[in-house]
Formats: C-alpha cells, structure tokens, sequence
C-alpha cells in the first residue's frame, strides 16, 4: 500500500499528481496512513506539540523561488490532543502575561528597526541641506509604507543588508509614484519587465540626483509632484 513504509517517519512531501496522493522528496508516490487527518498551517504550537507525539507529513508547495508549508498530515488522535492542550495552557493568566510580554518586545523591536530604516532611506537620499524638508517627507513615507510586519516588501526581507533594502524601497517607491509603471503594458517576454524597471530605476537616479545636488526644480518634475502630493 502506497505510504506504508514511509509512515512512521518525519516527512516533507509536496501534492502528487491524483487527489489524496503526495510525493516524498525523492519521488515516492505516498498516500496518508489510516486515522491521520491534516492540519492546515496557522497554529504553530499546536504544529509543534503534533510533531512532537509521533510522525508527521509536513507538505510544502512551490510559490516562485519560495517554499511554502501549507500544513501537515499526522494521526488525528495527537492533532485532536494537541490542540486542547493548547487551548488549556492558553487559558492561564501565566500565558496571558506571557503574550503581553512577547508583545512589547515585538513591538519595541519593529519601533527600532522602522526607525533604523527611516535613517537607511535619509542617507540614501542623501539629500543636499536645502531639500531636507522634502528628504523627511519622502523618508518617512516610504519606511511607513516599506516597513510593517507582513507588508511584503523588500524592507521585510533578511536576505539583503538593511542599506540595501532602503535603496530597494525608494526605488520601487519612485517607480509606483513618479513614472507611469502601474499602468504599463509590458509584453510576456523574458527579461522585459526586468529590463523596464532598470531603466526607469536609471530615471529615478537622475530625479534623486538633482535634489542632491541642490539644484533648482522644475515644476514638472516627477518626484516634486509626487512629494507635494504627500504634503
């Protein structure tokens, strides 16, 4: 029977081609054992008390370059076990100060990264002293945007250095806020909308270098429009 030697183990399997199959990671055809169910992804302490009582499919799919778990297989018994287990310990004043603390902390942590981003994007900026008030402005419209848990965007990532992802978000704000890329129609050709954003991140430059170099703007420019649009 498909599954039944590979049952009692920790696996990570992805959906096979038929409904109720998956594939291991080295292309076994795997069908869940009797008396398993499947847990949606969502509650990580109940996840790991399941894993921790016995064997568990965890199955992951593929979004772009990322992996993603969707949630995992295991004996119905430990998933139903588990979460009452959860729900008891959750129910104590110990928890609850608990979270209350896990919260601050959270909260602390984001306050000084925002903060510590908002300097990345001024120094990038680098504006010249006459445009500080527009550097601010812009500064502090772009972290606010760029850096909430959860947003998405390239100030969330860990992979680049924080300088990086700062130049990262003006650059991606400037190409939303003062060129028409929105409303583009780039043709389904490989590399097109790579090579479409080089460009109008080389434009973006040449808008952001005449603020640093202090000199005087014309009323149709882009990002002057932009930045009286947020004032």
């Amino acid at each position: 029977m498909p599954g039944k030697k590979t049952s009692h183990n920790h696996l990570i399997v992805s959906p096979g081609r038929n409904k109720g199959t998956f594939l291991s990671e080295s292309g076994e055809i795997l069908t869940p054992p009797a008396g398993w169910t499947f847990l949606p992804a969502g509650d990580a302490g109940v996840t790991r008390r399941v894993k921790s009582k016995g064997p568990a499919w965890v199955v992951q799919v593929t979004r772009g370059r990322r992996k993603i778990s969707k949630g995992i297989w295991a004996d119905a018994g430990h998933i139903r076990v588990s979460k009452q287990e959860v729900l008891a310990k959750r129910a104590t004043p110990a928890y609850a100060r608990q979270q209350e603390r896990a919260i601050a902390r959270r909260e602390a942590a984001q306050e000084a990264y925002a903060e510590e981003f908002y300097c990345k994007v001024i120094r990038f900026l680098n504006f010249h002293p006459k445009y500080r008030t527009e550097a601010e402005l812009l500064g502090k419209k772009i972290s606010a945007h760029a850096t909430p848990v959860g947003s998405g965007t390239v100030a969330r990532t860990r992979r680049i250095p924080v300088e990086k992802r700062a130049e990262a978000a003006v650059i991606a704000w400037m190409r939303h806020q003062t060129t028409a890329y929105d409303s583009m129609k780039i043709a389904r050709v490989k590399g097109k909308r790579r090579e479409i954003r080089r460009e109008l991140a080389r434009r973006s430059v040449v808008l952001l270098n005449a603020y640093r170099l202090g000199q005087d703007i014309e009323e149709a420019c882009p990002l002057k429009r932009a930045l009286e649009g947020l004032s």
